[in-house]
């Protein structure tokens, strides 16, 4: 079974709406982990914004990169550009993959206006998520 590890700043939205899409479609091929430079705690709105789609992350905690130094990731997806500068050497024959994606939890207006960041957002990893199944699981 292969092991993709998501990567982000604090995962707590790109990552985490990554996670969750990755597991959904990946189904039993693959262990999907997410994880962060930094802990910022799980985004409320991306919570909300994944079910709105039919996808629980409610459960998913933020959780730091070096917890997963043991694991022998196949894949490791970077999705912003500071996780991507970041990210730390994982040995083995690991594949790595970067799409920096726009940060949703620096949307302003108001509160509407935010969710529809954070499901353009959604949208765009759905989309890079099921496309990296395809390709690679």
């Amino acid at each position: 079974m292969k092991n993709v590890l998501v990567l982000c700043t604090g995962n707590s939205c790109r990552s985490q709406i990554a996670e969750g899409y990755l597991r959904h479609f990946a189904a039993n091929k693959a262990n999907i982990y997410s994880a962060g430079i930094e802990t910022h705690g799980v985004n409320p709105k991306a919570i909300q914004v994944m079910a709105e789609d039919g996808i629980d992350i409610s459960l998913h905690t933020s959780n730091h990169v070096d917890e997963y130094i043991d694991i022998p990731f196949d894949y490791v997806i970077t999705v912003c550009d500071n996780a991507n500068e970041a990210c730390p050497f994982f040995p083995g024959n690991v594949k790595r993959f970067h799409h920096n994606f726009p940060d949703p939890a620096k949307a302003t207006g108001s509160a509407e206006q935010v969710l529809d960041e954070f499901r353009w957002v959604r949208e765009l990893i759905k989309t890079y998520a099921h496309a990296f199944v395809i390709a690679n699981l």
